[in-house]
């Protein structure tokens, strides 16, 4: 069963909170916490990873905190899961066509490269920008 990890659903509340943000505003780690119920630990380290790959910037000290880094309609839905979930994979042998010695003749395969591009396709249409309108 393909499923969301708590990181990416904790992940996606994080960047959702920092894309309502006013412009100019930066969120402290312990307010997006607070806001979203993901731990605080929890949730600095994904912010932390986050800044590595450019999706949020991290300001230290007095003032310090988080902003997005760059706007929420260039921020996919996509890049946020993948950021912390990995490539999208229905099923492992999507990963190493080359460790599965079925891959050339298995019947299912075809469907699990489907499965995969539909979902990506999905996700990477969706951008935070649209999600934070929401609710």
């Amino acid at each position: 069963m393909m499923e969301l990890t708590r990181k990416g659903e904790y992940a996606i509340r994080g960047i959702i909170y920092l894309a309502r943000l006013k412009p100019g505003s930066v969120a402290l780690i312990s307010e997006i916490a607070e806001s979203t119920g993901v731990p605080q630990t929890f949730l600095a380290k994904i912010l932390q990873s986050f800044a590595k790959i450019g999706l949020v910037n991290s300001f230290r000290g007095t003032g310090g905190g988080f902003v997005l880094g760059r706007p929420p309609a260039k921020i996919t839905l996509l890049e946020v899961v993948e950021a912390v979930e990995g490539p999208i994979m229905p099923n492992r042998c999507m990963m190493d066509e080359s460790g599965c010695e079925f891959s050339r003749t298995c019947l299912v395969h075809p469907v699990w490269r489907e499965v995969q591009s539909k979902v990506v396709q999905i996700l990477g249409s969706v951008t935070i920008e649209e999600l934070s309108k929401g609710e």
